[in-house]
Order: C-alpha cells, then sequence, then structure tokens
C-alpha cells in the first residue's frame, strides 16, 4: 500500500538563462498511478539532483514533462515479476514522489541488501558518483600505486568519491581544489586529501603549482575552463586527465568559456585527455562494489552526503548544489 493517494512531480516551465531560478519549476499532482502488467509502483525514499541535470535543462528535459533524475524508493505494489512489494530500488525516475519502474529497465535494479551499509550510499558513492569515480580512476586514467592526483571541486560528491577511491587504490600525493577555506578545511582535515586550496585565492594554474611543485601524473576534472588549463600546466609528460564535469560553464552553454591557452600542450608532453560518460561503463558496478562493500561495512569509509528535507524542497536542493553549498553528494530525503 502507497502511504499517500497523490502523486507529485517537478515539471521544467521554461529553459534558463544563466543561472536557473526556482520560477522555472512547477509541481503538479495526480492520483497515484496503479501498476499495468510487467510493472511496480516505487515510492521515492530519496532523490539524487546532480551538476549535468543543469546541462539538461538547456534542452535535454522536455518542457511540461516530470524530470529525470536518479532515485530510491520501495515497491508498494507491483506486478513485476522481477520485484516484489517491499524491494528497495534504484532508477531514474527521481524528480517526482511516486514511479512506475520495470526491473532491467532504464537502469532498474533492485539494490542488494548489505548489512551494515546505508541506503544512502546507493546514491553516493555506491551511485552513479562512485560509479563514475570508480571509472574514471580505474579505466580512464588506469591510476597506478604511488601515482599523485588532482582533483577539481574536489568537495562535491564525485570529487569526494574520487579522493576515497583514489586511496584505496594506493594514489600517491591527492590535491583538491574547492570553493571555501571550509570545504578546504575539511578536504585535507576529514577527507584523506593531502592538500587542497580555495580557487577563489588566485589563479589555479598557480595555486597548483604551489600545491604540487613535483607536477602530477593524473587529474579527475570536474570543472573545465581555468582548472582545465592548470590541470594541462601542473601534467607530467605522459599525464592522463579525466574530464567528467564542466561546471564552469554550465550557465553559459550559449558563449562558453574559452579553450584552454594550453592546449597544444597536450601534444607537446604526450597527454592523453578523455572524456569521461558512466553510462558506458555500467558493467564495473559489482567491482565497485566488490572494492567498496567491506570499507562501508567496517566504517572506514562512510558515504559523504548532504542531505535537504522535503520532497518540496528538489529544487532549493538542487540550486543549492549548483551554488557549492553541499560537502559530498546532494540528496533530497523525501519520506521516512
Amino acid at each position: 500500500m502507497t502511504t499517500t493517494r497523490i502523486a507529485r512531480a517537478f515539471h521544467l516551465t521554461a529553459r534558463p538563462a544563466g543561472f536557473p531560478t526556482p520560477d522555472l519549476f512547477a509541481v503538479t499532482e495526480s492520483p497515484v498511478p496503479e501498476p499495468a502488467p510487467g510493472q511496480a509502483l516505487v515510492e521515492n525514499l530519496y532523490l539524487s539532483v546532480d551538476p549535468y541535470h543543469r546541462e539538461e535543462m538547456d534542452g535535454g528535459w522536455e518542457l511540461g514533462a516530470p524530470l529525470e533524475g536518479r532515485a530510491v524508493g520501495r515497491v508498494t505494489a507491483s506486478r513485476d515479476p522481477g520485484l516484489t512489494e517491499g524491494d528497495l530500488v534504484f532508477h531514474r525516475q527521481g524528480w517526482r514522489t511516486h514511479a512506475l519502474v520495470t526491473a532491467g529497465t532504464d537502469g532498474t535494479r533492485r539494490l542488494p541488501s548489505y548489512e551494515g551499509v546505508p541506503l544512502t550510499a546507493h546514491l553516493s558513492i555506491l551511485g552513479g558518483t562512485g560509479l563514475t569515480a570508480y571509472v574514471a580512476l580505474t579505466r580512464t586514467l588506469e591510476l597506478r600505486p604511488g601515482q599523485d592526483l588532482f582533483v577539481s571541486a574536489a568537495a562535491g560528491g564525485v570529487g569526494t568519491a574520487v579522493g576515497r577511491i583514489a586511496r584505496l587504490l594506493g594514489a600517491g600525493r591527492i590535491i583538491g581544489s574547492a570553493g571555501s577555506a571550509a570545504k578546504v578545511a575539511r578536504l585535507t582535515g576529514e577527507l584523506g586529501f593531502d592538500a587542497a586550496f580555495d580557487y577563489h585565492d588566485g589563479p589555479v594554474g598557480e595555486l597548483l603549482a604551489k600545491a604540487a611543485p613535483d607536477g602530477i601524473d593524473a587529474a579527475v576534472d570536474n570543472v573545465g575552463g581555468d582548472h582545465l588549463e592548470g590541470v594541462i600546466g601542473a601534467m607530467r609528460d605522459s599525464g592522463r586527465i579525466a574530464w567528467v564535469g564542466a561546471i564552469a560553464q554550465y550557465h553559459s552553454a550559449h558563449t562558453p568559456p574559452p579553450a584552454p591557452r594550453n592546449l597544444f600542450d597536450v601534444v607537446g608532453r604526450s597527454l592523453r585527455l578523455e572524456g569521461v560518460l558512466v553510462r558506458n561503463h555500467l558493467d564495473a558496478q559489482g567491482e565497485l562494489e566488490a572494492l567498496l562493500v567491506p570499507h562501508l561495512r567496517s566504517g572506514a569509509i562512510a558515504p559523504h552526503v548532504t542531505v535537504v528535507d522535503g520532497f518540496e524542497r528538489t529544487v532549493d536542493g538542487f540550486l543549492g548544489m549548483l551554488r557549492g553549498e553541499n560537502t559530498g553528494k546532494m540528496r533530497i530525503r523525501t519520506a521516512a
């Protein structure tokens, strides 16, 4: 049985011009749907709001329709033989209180039961956030023990996951950038980074050179723009860059920042710059869980999340994430 009889969903009403505003979103209400044969009804417990959602606002999301996003929920009624009432499910029909899903379709899967692992882990370090970090490190960078690593936007969801996983993989020095002195202190004091800097304190290239005077072997870049330019400048010969995101241009899609002025150094120093799309590596999910679950159970690693309570505050959480108000993964708790 569902706990409410009304289903709510966020729609996008118009495209943004610059930084998004709350008036671009509207909530619709409808009766909770009944599952058809082959479907299960899920009441969402947690929603994920992610940087890529800002890009979706520019044209990926359809206006006047429920939005897409990762979510974890509980099956409340099922006509899908692969799902049973009470199952916890990961799926991609977020930004709403209820969803009709089919096991094995569009990433929908029943979550494994890992005693001692919090449910929040499946929308952070065991979810798409952690999988992005793992793929960037192991498949794109092929990080080897002892190699020095830089992570931009290191206090965010992907950034914190990169730091944790890189340490398990035996990385040498791990350096991060963040957007405030408090986040810098948390990176070095709690999250295992060897050095970090606030990118507001000067040119990124200079700050990175000071933090890593001997250079770096690898980088996971979530920002682009001046961060990518600084990364290229700090690379040792034959270094590798995994480019995950471009926060620097999310609010200026029509006038993106110029390419790094030192881009040709990629050739001169035999660097490798490769984009990371986690959807191309979903087969790595089992590897990620095998690596992390023992450490999550022992408490050696905890999911780093910032929680916003209440479905009605989903947009608040999303805009707060874009402003950098989170440390770790931003998520919305919609139900108990």
